[in-house]
């Protein structure tokens, strides 16, 4: 990331807001909830044994939640924006992510109870299967409202880039950034389209999962915006 962050200029934010300290407070919170939600202090080892295999899941749910953050504290530190539309942005993130916490939970400890075969358990029961596309459509809606956020983020620095005389690299960057978030919204409605439209009976397999499974192949699509725009943008 610093190589992408390179000959950008001086960090604008370089004085932390009150809005920017609630974000970040809220985010702690946020990974707070994933510790302690649903769980108890481990008073036997088999139970420690038991809290352990909740590690993956939980890593997984952090590492997501804090690539909002880190992008976020980017975006403020790099452009430095002080205005209405982008503050009410921030505070929808905030909201949405309050509400978003559990089911991304949800769906990553579901995901490693299908890869282990139960051996890291789900602490998430789902009665039937009709439940299953409601998991990924709540995690799909709420990962894609996210994303979006931190697309008109980046979208609004852009667009006050030139009136705000950002260098053309700083506005290539916010158009990079902007770019990254909008594929994420891309496949968060393809998984919302997929998750409506498969049918979740145990005859469709695997393709029931198929809603998360696409994920995997964002990875792939950012990674060539990276490199295009790392062989576009510095030398």
């Amino acid at each position: 990331m610093d190589s992408l962050r390179a000959g950008l200029g001086l960090e604008r934010g370089d004085k932390v807001t009150r809005l920017e300290a609630f974000v970040d407070a809220s985010f702690a919170f946020a990974v707070t909830l994933l510790v302690i939600s649903g769980d108890q202090i481990p008073t036997s080892i088999s139970m420690l044994v038991d809290a352990l295999k909740q590690v993956p899941s939980y890593a997984a749910s952090f590492a997501l939640i804090m690539q909002f953050w880190l992008n976020h504290a980017d975006w403020s530190r790099r452009f430095g924006i002080e205005e209405i539309y982008s503050d009410r942005l921030s505070l929808i993130l905030v909201f949405v992510l309050l509400i978003f916490v559990y089911p991304l939970k949800m769906v990553f400890a579901s995901l490693f109870s299908l890869i282990s075969g139960n051996y890291l358990p789900t602490r998430f029961a789902i009665d039937s299967w009709l439940q299953v596309p409601v998991l990924f459509q709540t995690f799909a809606i709420g990962f894609g409202a996210m994303a979006l956020v931190m697309c008109l983020l980046f979208a609004r620095a852009a667009k006050l880039g030139p009136s705000l005389a950002f260098s053309e690299a700083e506005i290539a960057y916010a158009k990079y950034k902007r770019l990254m978030w909008g594929m994420v919204v891309l496949f968060s409605l393809l998984s919302l389209i997929l998750a409506a439209v498969i049918p979740a009976r145990p005859e469709s397999g695997l393709w029931v999962g198929m809603p998360g499974f696409i994920f995997f192949a964002l990875n792939i699509v950012q990674i060539v915006i990276r490199r295009h725009y790392q062989k576009k943008n510095i030398a």
